[in-house]
């Protein structure tokens, strides 16, 4: 019997080692919180370029691992490595299909090949664990490029008794993206055709949805944001899946993601230029000052609000509403500095308004970890005009550095936000509903009105800051959703005892 209850995670991409967007960060915080409540986790992602190209310590731990790819058989070699946090790592080894300078595709598109190398992947993940005798009480998956685990599991996984009754979390962290593949393809996946390819399995309008394999095949599915999990059942954020959701709503489950305080904490970040907390709070101008002029902006700033966004350049970020509304944002002597990259037309249209608003409006196309930190530290007021967002992190971020988020009300952003009332004094910051680019703006004035009033905004400032957004306590949402399934499939297969007796021992969302 193990001494631990067990989680194999199964992730595309994984801070440190990894990393495209939110769900690196997701990947690489949640595992530790579920370690700190008790559980044995172990991460299984591809060996990226970027991988190999990271100073981390790895031995070899399987030279040729079999996997089946359509009708050949493969192998991989398979590397550990373990986390600061001592979580075991593995990573599938396959220069031909993971050695590439992108992780999922180039300036021409997605790589041609994403289902031959993702059906590899979950595919030598579930042998990886098989092999190390490591058959996990949940496996938890992560978007698309991991959604092949629920049907594998029973499909040709399902002769081996020891994965009988193991229950799958699938978790969806941008339904926008879906994993759709012509069905001429089908073979590649290793699923019957017959069994599988149907209106009821991962049949999407005559194509391969692996992201429909996931929610249909999962024995839940959970979003990153509550309000998130609600949207994607409309058909205005459903990305057509929304009837498929409405169908498995009773297994929908909306947890917010959390912010990881151990890399953004104003009190001990080591990118800034002065450290800061709620109550010593003289940090916080200081690293105002220097961002102003670290981006050669007008030094008359330090005494006006200064906003900041850290976004990829995209509608649905809403940067079309930010450009509709920049001639009046600097009719409010204000500054604003957006650190970001993405469509390159909303690119040339941004730096043609730095030359109109040259030392007010700063530009930094790319992305810079270290300046990241610098605006979230130095900036009044951060802006996410998204058009939506299923959680969202910089609006944690913002209230732990005293930064006040401005946000549309749509996904993780409207269940972590809520706006300020002037009478009640109650909220943390300031939100707008209809995704149009006068409630932005009223929202933007109601806001710089405010920064007016010094000893309010403190206040705003200082309650953001005591905010606690941590991952402990999502993970323990998860952890009491693992025990639920658990129970579950502990009584629908307690007469077959198929799986080990250590149910039992998993400890409360407390522990």
């Amino acid at each position: 019997m193990r001494e631990k209850p067990s989680v194999l995670f199964l992730s595309p991409e994984v801070v440190p080692f990894a990393k495209t967007g939110g769900l690196a960060d997701v990947s690489g915080a949640l595992p530790p919180a579920l370690k700190r409540l008790g559980l044995d986790v172990r991460l299984v992602l591809p060996l990226y370029r970027t991988v190999r190209e990271k100073d981390i310590e790895e031995t070899l731990l399987l030279e040729n691992l079999p996997v089946p790819l359509g009708t050949r058989t493969l192998t991989a070699k398979v590397l550990r490595t373990v986390t600061q946090e001592g979580i075991p790592v593995y990573l599938i080894e396959r220069e031909d299909l993971y050695d590439r300078p992108n992780l999922y595709g180039n300036a021409q598109g997605d790589y041609y090949d994403n289902l031959e190398r993702f059906a590899f992947f979950c595919h030598a993940a579930l042998r990886l664990a098989a092999e190390l005798s490591f058959y996990p009480d949940v496996i938890h998956c992560h978007d698309w490029q991991t959604a092949l685990v629920p049907p594998l599991l029973k499909g040709p996984f399902h002769k081996d008794p020891k994965w009988t009754g193991t229950p799958v979390v699938f978790t969806i962290h941008n339904l926008a993206y879906q994993g759709i593949f012509p069905k001429e393809k089908l073979p590649v996946t290793g699923l019957p055709k017959a069994d599988f390819f149907h209106m009821e399995g991962l049949e999407f309008w005559g194509n391969i949805s692996l992201l429909k394999a996931g929610i249909v095949y999962s024995s839940a599915i959970t979003t990153v944001s509550p309000a998130y999990a609600r949207e994607i059942q409309t058909p205005e954020y459903g990305e057509g899946m929304e009837g498929v959701l409405q169908k498995r709503k009773a297994a929908l489950h909306g947890i917010l993601n959390g912010a990881d305080y151990s890399l953004w904490d104003p009190a001990r970040d080591k990118h800034i230029q002065m450290n800061y907390s709620p109550g010593r709070m003289e940090g916080k101008p200081v690293c105002k000052k220097a961002l102003i002029e670290e981006m050669g902006m007008d030094p008359g700033l330090s005494e006006q609000p200064l906003l900041g966004m850290i976004t990829r350049l995209d509608k649905q970020k809403g940067l079309d509403l930010l450009l509709k509304v920049l001639d009046d944002l600097f009719k409010l002597d204000l500054g604003l500095i957006i650190l970001g990259s993405g469509d390159d037309a909303l690119r040339k249209s941004l730096e043609r308004k730095t030359q109109t608003y040259h030392g007010r409006l700063g530009l930094y196309i790319g992305f810079d970890e270290h300046l990241a930190h610098r605006i979230m530290a130095g900036a009044d007021l951060f802006l996410i005009p998204s058009r939506y967002e299923p959680c969202g992190l910089t609006q944690m971020y913002a209230l732990k550095y005293g930064t006040i988020p401005l946000v549309r009300a749509t996904g993780g952003l409207d269940d972590s936000i809520v706006s300020f009332d002037p009478l009640t004094k109650k909220g943390n910051g300031f939100k707008f509903v209809p995704y149009d680019p006068k409630a932005f703006l009223k929202t933007i004035r109601e806001a710089v009105r405010l920064f007016a009033d010094k000893e309010t905004w403190k206040k705003l400032m200082v309650k953001g800051m005591q905010a606690d957004f941590s991952w402990d306590r999502s993970a323990r949402k998860y952890l009491e959703l693992y025990k639920t399934l658990v129970r579950k499939y502990e009584a629908l297969g307690a007469e077959t005892e198929v799986r080990q007796p250590l149910r039992k021992n998993i400890p409360t969302p407390s522990g």
